[in-house]
């Protein structure tokens, strides 16, 4: 990431933060109701940081070399950041400091046979493994199964951002939520790129989506980060019909940048029913595949 980049996404970093607060949620006093600004004055969130308005601008306009861990954190506050937006602020402040950018290493793209029999032991859950570029790594066969429709774009590896955004038609109806998750989904890439803003894969893949996705240029636009550890998921299989799953999250310590995702149901609901369907469907499909592979 060059030093412009690096200013630009400081600025509209802090400024989409500080718009979106009002001086009644921060609890400042208002006097006259013809404000010219959205959200906080600059002068405002200066004063609720405890720092100079002169040295606050400063760092709007994407200087945060220098700053302290507790400027920082006093910043975060005065901007009600959230945890994923504090990790944000963190990680472009460490790329501002001098001597940071040094070259990142590569996400990978691949893991060891250890961690795929970790998956595939895992027989009753779908469960995968992402890169922080939300490439799909490994799979188990279930999570092949559930994620039939994502992984029928021949492009590998498989990618859920780009099956989000590129093929925006199959993706409305495979995520009930689908405006939620292409939401999510670029918030998360935004926290990666914080991170890692030399990945050069990453990159290009952001590049790709901006050209070729007016969603995702508003989308990324907005700044906005966040976190995938746990929630609810709603998915419409082509096979299996509707299924509303429990997701986990989890970095892997053995395999930095690597993330795996497990999705399970409770007991006796339609949703446990459903991912016993699926997989006697993936053992049907994988049973065709193999008689069409046998010479007659």
């Amino acid at each position: 990431m060059s030093t412009t980049d690096l200013r630009t996404q400081v600025r509209e970093f802090l400024s989409s933060r500080r718009a979106r607060i009002t001086p009644e949620q921060a609890g400042l006093p208002v006097y006259g109701g013809n404000r010219r600004v959205k959200g906080l004055r600059r002068e405002e969130v200066a004063m609720l940081a405890g720092v100079s308005v002169d040295y606050y601008v400063r760092m709007e306009r994407g200087n945060l070399g220098g700053a302290s861990d507790s400027v920082l954190d006093a910043l975060a506050n005065a901007l009600h950041l959230d945890e994923a937006e504090r990790e944000h602020l963190y990680a472009l402040a460490r790329q501002s400091q001098s001597g940071s950018r040094r070259r990142t290493k590569s996400t990978a793209v691949s893991v060891r046979p250890a961690v795929q029999q970790v998956l595939d032991a895992i027989s009753g859950a779908p469960a995968w493994v992402r890169n922080g570029r939300h490439d799909i790594i490994a799979m188990n066969d279930l999570a092949r199964a559930l994620y039939s429709p994502v992984l029928a774009d021949p492009r590998r590896p498989a990618n859920t951002t780009r099956f989000v955004y590129l093929h925006p038609e199959e993706a409305r109806e495979f995520f009930v939520d689908y405006d939620q998750i292409a939401k999510d989904a670029a918030a998360m890439l935004r926290l990666e790129a914080g991170k890692n803003p030399n990945d050069k894969a990453l990159v290009a893949l952001v590049g790709e989506l901006s050209t070729r996705s007016e969603l995702f240029r508003q989308r990324w636009a907005s700044q906005d980060v966040r976190f995938h550890r746990s929630g609810r998921k709603r998915l419409r299989h082509p096979a299996v019909g509707q299924l509303e799953l429990d997701f986990e999250g989890m970095e892997l310590p053995s395999e930095p940048g690597l993330n795996l995702n497990i999705y399970t149901a409770a007991a006796g609901t339609p949703t446990a029913d459903g991912l016993k369907l699926l997989a006697s469907w993936a053992a049907s499909q994988e049973k065709q595949l193999t008689e069409r592979q046998v010479p007659g």
